[in-house]
C-alpha cells in the first residue's frame, strides 16, 4: 500500500477529509468498584488485580484524569476480554468488541467542522478508555481537536478541545 504522503511535492499541502478517521489507536483500561478485576486487550493486560483485590470508588473528575497509555494498537485486534466480581460477589466476564464499537473509524467529537482547519493536522489521535465501575463497562473516545482560531480570543493557546465522548455502555 502506498501512503498518499510520499507523492506530495514540495510546497503541497495535505487536506483533512471529514469525518475525521483514526487508522490506529491507544488504549487503556481502569477499575472501580469491582473486585479482582483484569482487562485483556491486544494481548496484553491492562489491568490485572488480585482475585479478592478491592478497586477504590471513581474520584468525581476521574474522567478528566484517565489516560490511554498503550499507544499505537493498529485497528483492531480481537475483542476486550474482561473479568471481574461486582460488589454484590456475583462474577461477570464479558468480551467488549472495539472493533464493532468504531467500526466506521470515526473520531467522536462535538466541534463543527467549520471550526477544524482543512490544511494540517486537525487531531492528536484516538484514545480509547474502557472503564469497569461496579456492574457497569463504558468505552469512551478522548480526543483532542485543532480549531483554526482560539476560542478565546484573548488566549492565543486555546486552539485545541480536549474532549471525553462515551461511544458505549452496558450494565451486567
Amino acid at each position: 500500500m502506498t501512503n498518499h504522503l510520499s507523492k506530495l511535492g514540495e510546497g503541497d499541502v495535505v487536506r483533512n477529509t471529514f469525518p475525521l478517521k483514526f487508522k490506529s489507536h491507544a488504549f487503556g483500561a481502569y477499575c472501580f468498584n469491582a473486585v479482582g478485576c483484569k482487562v485483556l486487550y491486544a494481548n496484553m493486560y491492562h489491568v490485572r488485580k488480585n482475585e479478592n483485590e478491592i478497586s477504590p470508588p471513581p474520584l468525581p473528575d476521574y474522567l478528566n484524569r484517565v489516560s490511554a497509555s498503550t499507544i499505537g494498537i493498529d485497528n483492531f485486534p480481537p475483542a476486550a476480554v474482561v473479568t471481574w466480581h461486582s460488589l454484590d460477589g456475583k462474577p461477570h466476564e464479558a468480551k467488549v468488541d472495539i472493533g464493532a464499537i468504531f467500526k466506521d473509524q470515526r473520531i467522536l467529537h462535538h466541534v463543527p467542522e467549520d471550526q477544524i482547519p482543512t490544511e494540517t493536522a486537525a487531531f492528536d489521535g484516538a484514545s480509547i478508555i474502557l472503564v469497569v465501575d461496579d456492574r457497569t463497562i463504558n468505552v469512551y473516545m478522548k480526543t483532542t481537536i485543532y480549531l483554526k482560531k482560539p476560542r478565546d480570543p484573548s488566549n492565543p493557546r486555546s486552539t485545541r478541545v480536549h474532549e471525553m465522548t462515551l461511544a458505549y455502555t452496558r450494565t451486567y
